[in-house]
């Protein structure tokens, strides 16, 4: 009921403009952050359910030498949501037009950053360039925007998460050194006679060059049909998802499949399914691996899984819109190009 309703006040809705379906943007890049510089916070999904938690992500930008502004409304709650749609969307929007800010981390993902793509004011997100980072739902943003402006977003940290050596070191060197990164997961036998977390899973062997274009399987796959999603012909795949079972994520493979994007992409990069094992009596259920086997091994493009993408402690900070090259047997991503100026 709840989605009829909504769905009802869209159509009813005539201030809404729905851009067209057009081809990839010239690319935009944000300049890059440095000491001093402000970083903004917004909720343009889940509310700032707890003060401390928001506390400590601005302790924890204010340690990476940013100062912080919060979006005015960040403390809004409506339901599940941090906001009505327009509050929520206002926000993101006076955080582009603000040229005291110069980057933009979203505190949370959760649901709700679809309901904004309509709302934005791409004209004037065009003409002033940020960083803007996130994950999960943000996914929505990152590819909404990347699509009707040709600006660079980056598929990182919310605010809500570990800051670790790890997060923040790929962080740094790509929001604010400008590098052009190597990211290979990190090789940690501990105690063990060989490596057992973070490995790699080869699916087709290969090197291949294009766009780094992808984020949350869930919120990429329900965009299909949109003009909110870039041109994939000739870009490099990533993905991640979390709690999905595999028959979930199996329908949602296969339906970026039939609508071609496997076709048209050089490459595929799976990062983490965090809980998504078939779980306790799913007895005769697919896995993740029978999974590549059937949708992703018979392209015969360069494909691996495992990369430190997704809801994980230890994360990457992936551009949306860069040229990069991936090397499946070395289970490696390497930028072509920085992605800030």
């Amino acid at each position: 009921m709840q989605r009829r309703n909504f769905l009802q006040t869209l159509a009813a809705t005539t201030t809404l403009t729905v851009p067209a379906f057009s081809k990839a943007k010239p690319i935009i890049k944000p300049p890059r952050l440095k000491p001093g510089d402000t970083v903004g916070l917004v909720c343009p999904a889940a509310p700032a359910y707890s003060k401390q938690t928001v506390e400590v992500i601005a302790e924890s930008m204010q340690a990476l030498g940013f100062k912080v502004k919060y979006g005015k409304r960040m403390w809004e709650r409506y339901g599940y949501l941090a906001g009505k749609d327009d509050e929520r969307a206002a926000d993101i929007n006076e955080m582009f037009a603000d040229r005291s800010v110069q980057g933009i981390v979203c505190v949370h993902g959760g649901w709700g950053c679809a309901r904004l793509l309509p709302l934005l004011d791409y004209d004037m997100i065009r003409k002033n360039p940020k960083v803007l980072l996130g994950y999960s739902d943000i996914t929505a943003l990152l590819l909404g925007i990347y699509s009707q402006t040709g600006l660079v977003t980056f598929h990182g940290p919310v605010g809500a998460v570990s800051w670790n050596e790890f997060t923040v070191s790929y962080l740094r060197k790509v929001l604010m050194n400008g590098e052009a990164v190597l990211y290979k997961n990190p090789k940690v036998i501990g105690d063990n006679l060989t490596q057992v977390a973070d490995r790699i899973d080869l699916i087709n062997p290969g090197k291949a060059r294009g766009r780094l274009l992808g984020g949350n399987l869930t919120v990429l796959s329900h965009l299909l049909g949109t003009p909110y999603l870039p041109e994939w012909e000739g870009s490099l795949f990533f993905a991640e998802d979390v709690s999905e079972a595999p028959y979930r994520m199996d329908r949602m493979i296969t339906q970026v499949k039939l609508a071609g994007i496997l076709e048209e992409v050089n490459g595929f990069i799976f990062g983490k399914c965090t809980e998504c094992d078939p779980g306790d009596g799913s007895y005769g259920s697919l896995t993740l691996e029978d999974l590549w086997n059937d949708h992703i091994r018979p392209s015969q493009k360069p494909a691996f899984a495992g990369a430190m993408i997704g809801h994980i402690r230890q994360k990457f900070t992936i551009p949306v819109g860069i040229e990069a090259e991936m090397d499946a047997q070395a289970g490696t991503i390497r930028f072509l190009e920085s992605a800030v100026i």
